[in-house]
C-alpha cells in the first residue's frame, strides 16, 4: 500500500502540498488530475524517491518494481524494439550474463531457466506486440531511436515503460502524442494490467475507461474519490453543493455575531457576550466558498461575412512532393465545407487525416484537383506542432498586439483573462510558460480573428480537464464549421455532427459512432495479424460472404439515413444553445433590482422581457420541428 501522512512538498517558493494524506491499496487504478503546476508530476517523482518531501511521511513497498515513463528522450542509436526492450532490466541483466560466458555449465543452467521463468524468449515478440499497438510499423521496429521525432520517441518511452514488469506503473499524459486507435489500444492494455496503476491524464473518458479511483488535487490537498471520472464529477459537485451551502449558512452566523459585536461592544451590560461570541468567531473553522466555475471562460467569435460554401476540395490528389509528381496520400478527394459543417476526422495513424488538414488550409498544394475557397473565406488553424510557432521571447499580450495593434490594453487583459491568463501572467514573456499554457494562449491567438473554419489537429494536447471543457463548450456554441481530428473522444463526441474515414488512400462518411469505430480499429487489426487465407478457411470465408453482403446493405441503409440523423442532431443542439440563452436571461430576469424602478423607463427590462417571448416561441417551434424528425427518424430506422 502507498501512504502519506502529513505530507508537504514545495518547489521553491511555491507550496504544491501541504499536511496531505493519501492512500492507495495495492491493485488500485487511480487516475490522478488537477490544473497544470498543481503538483501531480512531482509527486509521481516523490513516489519514485527522486524528490524528497519537505514535511510528513511518504511510505511505497520496498519490494515494489516501479515503471514510470518519461517524458523525454534523447537521441540515441539503438533500434526502436531494443530501446523497448531495455524496460525489462532483469532480461537484460540475464542476457549479459550469458553472453558473458563466464559461469559454469551448473550457472549457466540456472540462467537459461531463469529467462525461462520470466519469459525472456518471448520478449522480442512483447516488445513488437508493443510497438504495433503504439502505432509503429513492422519495419519501424529496427530504426535508430535518433530518426524518430519527439512526439513518436515518447511513444517510445512509454512503450518502454509497459514493457517494464512492475508493481506499480506511474503514467504521466501518456496519450498526449497518442492518435485515437493508438488510445484505444492502450486503454484495453491498462485494463488487463495487473499491478497498481497511478495516471495523469486530462481525457476524461479514458480516465472513464481505465481507473477505479480517482485522486483529485484541490488547494494543495489530495482528494480521493471512488470510481471513474464521471463518478468523481458527481460526488465532487454533490460535495461543493453542500459546502456552499455550509458555507453559506457560516457566513451569516459569521455576519449576526459581528453585527451583535458592533451594537453592544461598548454596553457594560452586554460586554461579556460580546466577548464570548468574538471567541466563537475565532474558533470557527472558515470555510473556504465552493469555486465550481472553470477558471476559463471564452466563446470563439465568428467573422461577419460568410461565404456559402466556405472550401470545397474537387477531385483532389492530396500528398506531398508537389514538383516531382509527389508521394500521394489520398486520391479522388471531393469535400465540400458549408457554414454548418460539424466533421470529426478518423483513420488509423499514418492514414492522412493531417495531411488533409493541412491541405484544407492551404498549407499543402494540391498533386491534382482543385482547392476552391469561398469569397470570405477565414481560417483558424490549429496545428499538432502549433507551439513551436510562438515567439517565446514575446508575452501573450504582445502576441495580440502584433495582430491588432490598435486593440485597447484593457480589452488585451480581458481577453487573454477569459484564458487564464490573469493579471501581470499576460505580459510576461512565454519562454517559461508550460505545455498547457502555449497550447492555450495558441488557441487564444485563433479565437481572436474570428475565424468562419476552424480546423483544429490535435487540439487538446497539453490541454487540462477544465480547459478542455471549455473549449468544449465555445465548440458547441462557434457559428462556424468546424473540422477536427483528436484523440479525445469527449471533444468528438460533443463537437462533431459526422464522422468521415480516411483510410486506404480514401475518404469516405463513417455511418457509425465511436463504439462503431472502435469496433472497426478491433476488427482491422484482427485482419492485419490474421494469416493468408487456406484453401480451407477461403472456403469459410465464401460460407462468410452473404453475411458481409447483408452488413453492406445495412450499412447503406444507415448512410440514407444520415441527412436526417443529422438533421435530428442539429435541431438538438439549436435547442441547447437556445435553452442555454435562456436560462442566462431568466437569471437576470430573477434579480429583484431590475424591478426597482418604472418599468415603462426601464428599456432593459423590455428588451430582455421581448427577447424572453421570442426565445420561448423559437424553442418551441424547434421542439415540435425535433418531434417531427426524431418520429420520422425512428420510423424509417424500424422499417430498415
Amino acid at each position: 500500500m502507498i501512504s502519506l501522512q502529513n505530507v508537504s512538498l514545495q518547489r521553491g517558493t511555491k507550496p504544491l502540498l501541504v499536511a496531505a494524506g493519501l492512500r492507495v491499496q495495492q491493485g488500485q487504478k487511480v487516475g490522478l488530475i488537477g490544473p497544470n503546476g498543481s503538483g501531480k508530476s512531482s509527486l509521481f517523482q516523490l513516489l519514485q524517491g527522486r524528490l524528497h518531501h519537505d514535511s510528513g511521511d511518504c511510505s511505497v513497498p520496498q519490494q515494489w518494481r516501479i515503471a514510470h515513463m518519461a517524458q523525454e528522450i534523447g537521441a540515441s542509436d539503438a533500434t526502436a524494439l531494443d530501446f523497448v526492450l531495455d524496460g525489462d532490466m532483469q532480461l537484460r541483466r540475464l542476457e549479459r550474463r550469458i553472453a558473458a560466458g563466464d559461469d559454469d555449465g551448473a550457472d549457466l543452467a540456472a540462467l537459461y531457466a531463469q529467462m525461462e521463468d520470466i519469459q525472456g524468449y518471448a520478449a522480442p515478440a512483447r516488445a513488437q506486440q508493443l510497438l504495433n499497438g503504439l502505432g509503429f510499423l513492422p519495419a519501424e521496429a529496427h530504426r535508430a531511436v535518433a530518426d524518430f521525432s519527439g512526439g513518436w520517441r515518447i511513444r517510445l518511452n512509454l512503450a518502454q515503460a509497459l514493457m517494464c514488469p512492475s508493481d506499480l506503473l506511474l503514467l504521466d499524459e501518456p496519450t498526449n502524442h497518442l492518435d485515437l486507435d493508438a488510445t484505444v489500444w492502450l486503454e484495453q492494455w491498462l485494463q488487463r494490467y495487473q499491478g497498481t496503476l497511478l495516471i495523469i491524464s486530462h481525457d476524461r473518458e479514458f480516465l472513464d475507461n481505465v481507473v477505479n479511483h480517482i485522486v483529485s488535487v484541490e488547494q494543495q490537498q489530495l482528494v480521493s474519490y471512488p470510481g471513474n471520472y464521471s463518478a468523481f464529477e458527481r460526488q465532487r459537485a454533490e460535495r461543493l453543493a453542500q459546502q456552499q451551502a455550509v458555507f453559506e449558512k457560516q457566513q451569516q452566523r459569521i455576519a449576526d455575531i459581528e453585527n451583535f459585536v458592533r451594537r453592544f461592544r461598548a454596553k457594560a451590560s452586554k460586554a461579556r457576550q460580546a466577548q464570548s461570541r468574538l471567541k466563537e468567531l475565532q474558533r470557527m473553522e472558515q470555510i473556504a466558498p465552493a469555486h465550481i466555475d472553470s477558471p476559463f471562460n471564452f466563446s470563439i467569435p465568428n467573422a461577419e461575412k460568410i461565404s456559402n460554401p466556405l472550401l470545397s476540395l474537387v477531385d483532389a490528389d492530396i500528398g506531398y512532393g508537389h514538383d516531382d509528381g509527389g508521394r500521394r496520400v489520398l486520391e479522388r478527394i471531393n469535400l465540400s465545407i458549408v457554414p454548418d459543417t460539424r466533421i470529426g476526422l478518423l483513420g488509423p495513424n499514418g492514414a492522412g487525416k493531417s495531411t488533409l488538414i493541412k491541405t484544407l488550409a492551404a498549407h499543402l498544394p494540391t498533386l491534382a484537383g482543385d482547392r476552391i475557397a469561398g469569397e470570405h473565406l477565414h481560417i483558424g488553424y490549429f496545428a499538432q506542432h502549433q507551439l513551436q510557432a510562438l515567439d517565446l521571447g514575446a508575452s501573450a499580450a504582445l502576441h495580440l498586439q502584433r495582430l491588432s495593434p490598435r486593440t485597447r490594453e484593457q480589452a488585451i487583459r480581458t481577453y487573454l483573462g477569459s484564458f487564464g491568463f490573469l493579471g501581470d501572467r499576460a505580459f510576461e514573456t512565454i519562454r517559461h510558460f508550460s505545455g498547457g499554457e502555449k497550447a492555450r494562449l495558441a488557441l487564444a491567438l485563433i479565437c481572436w480573428q474570428k475565424p468562419n473554419l476552424l480546423l483544429l489537429d490535435e487540439p487538446t494536447n497539453h490541454l487540462d480537464l477544465e480547459m478542455r471543457h471549455a473549449l468544449t463548450l465555445a465548440l458547441q456554441t462557434f457559428a462556424g464549421a468546424v473540422i477536427v481530428v483528436s484523440h479525445d473522444r469527449h471533444l468528438l463526441r460533443n463537437c462533431a455532427d459526422e464522422f468521415m474515414l480516411v483510410d486506404a488512400g480514401s475518404l469516405e462518411p463513417f455511418t457509425g459512432d465511436l463504439a462503431d469505430y472502435e469496433r472497426w480499429l478491433a476488427q482491422r487489426q484482427t485482419r492485419r495479424q490474421r494469416p493468408e487465407a487456406t484453401p480451407a478457411a477461403a472456403a469459410t470465408e465464401s460460407a462468410g460472404t452473404d453475411r458481409r453482403r447483408q452488413r453492406q446493405q445495412a450499412a447503406a441503409r444507415r448512410q440514407a439515413l444520415q441527412p436526417l440523423a443529422q438533421a435530428v442532431k442539429r435541431l438538438e443542439r439549436d435547442m441547447e444553445k437556445i435553452t442555454r440563452r435562456l436560462a442566462a436571461l431568466e437569471q437576470k430576469l430573477a434579480d429583484p433590482a431590475i424591478y426597482q424602478t418604472d418599468q415603462s423607463h426601464n428599456p432593459q427590462l423590455r428588451d430582455w422581457l421581448k427577447e424572453q417571448t421570442q426565445l420561448r416561441q423559437e424553442l418551441a417551434q424547434l421542439e415540435e420541428n425535433w418531434l417531427a424528425s426524431s418520429e420520422e427518424l425512428e420510423q424509417k430506422q424500424a422499417a430498415t
